[in-house]
């Protein structure tokens, strides 16, 4: 290994260690430990360092092939230090900014989706049923006074019949009346039987059923 290959190895494995820094905090950030049960904050670490070490081998592959020395490890520590020192706290003041950013953007959209999109349909919405439910009362009103119309014009047309029939009754011979009023106090003794056996048949029907 040459000592450009060397020195181009040792800025990328501190490059590396500074990343490494970073990527825990912003890791943690996300995370909230405290909120998270033990077995999903598992399942996390071990991915992220699987990650991590795949990002410093591909890293460690592009720029010596591979190669691992003792001064790689030195040189991460170098990285993690400088970052831990040096800008750890910027760096954390500015996720934090940035994220509260995507947050504010996000709440911002959501509300101006509502205002513009959500509210109008809403109201739209409202409208027609408004509308709807107007027409339905006028045709309700005019539908009670065509049936008044409807009613006084059968009265009208159907009064002269009524009393002509009421005269005819009155001129028939009283036995040809009271046949007629045996006949329907008949069907009306057969119609009462029928209700009351109505009930017994309705019972054997769901015996036969349940049978």
């Amino acid at each position: 290994m040459t000592l450009t290959t060397q020195f181009y190895t040792m800025i990328a494995m501190i490059f590396m260690g500074g990343w490494l820094g970073a990527s825990l905090d912003t890791y943690h950030r996300f995370l909230q430990r405290s909120k998270r049960k033990y077995i999903v904050v598992f399942v996390n670490d071990i991915l992220f360092w699987i990650v991590q070490g795949l990002l410093i081998f591909y890293t460690l592959l592009a720029v010596n092939e591979g190669e691992l020395r003792f001064y790689v490890f030195v040189a991460m520590l170098c990285g993690y230090a400088a970052y831990q020192s040096l800008v750890k706290t910027v760096y954390v003041k500015l996720l934090e900014y940035m994220i509260q950013t995507v947050i504010t953007v996000y709440r911002f959209l959501i509300r101006t989706g509502e205002l513009l999109i959500v509210k109008p349909i809403k109201l739209l919405y409202q409208l027609v049923i408004v509308i709807l439910m107007g027409l339905l009362n006028i045709l309700m009103v005019f539908g009670h006074i065509l049936l008044k119309i409807c009613i006084m014009t059968i009265k009208v047309c159907f009064g002269p019949i009524k009393w002509i029939g009421i005269l005819i009754w009155r001129i028939l011979p009283s036995g040809f009346t009271k046949y007629i009023e045996n006949i329907f106090y008949k069907c009306a003794g057969f119609l009462q039987k029928v209700e009351n056996i109505k009930p017994i048949l309705l019972k054997w029907w769901k015996k036969i059923r349940k049978s």
